[in-house]
């Protein structure tokens, strides 16, 4: 479903969506509710703006996806921001900054 979403949001021409990647989605196993999670180059502070716009375009993206799975119905997608991933993306920038050495997954020998 990720992938059908994806391949959608490129079709779409909304500037709003330009920079939106989605990172995962999560289906429960009765598929009546599918979480799409997302991440985007322009941060959290357009959060609001991008989940507006993909609840525009809800019945769109169910469209696709009932046309390109096999299943009795297609789950209701229901967005939010990846704040896993940003997370993650934060504890690496501060790893990164902390401290006086390389970055701790940094190659040692690369220094000169």
């Amino acid at each position: 479903m990720r992938e059908i979403i994806a391949e959608e949001l490129v079709r779409i021409d909304d500037e709003r969506l330009t920079f939106v990647t989605v990172t995962t989605i999560d289906v429960d196993a009765e598929l009546n509710r599918g979480v799409v999670f997302f991440d985007s180059l322009d941060g959290p502070e357009r959060d609001d703006e991008i989940v507006a716009a993909l609840d525009e375009l809800r019945p769109r993206l169910q469209s696709a996806i009932a046309r390109q799975i096999r299943a009795r119905k297609t789950p209701v997608l229901v967005f939010r921001p990846d704040e896993v991933l940003r997370s993650a993306e934060r504890i690496d920038d501060i790893l990164r900054t902390d401290g006086d050495g390389p970055p701790p997954h940094a190659d040692p020998s690369a220094e000169s």
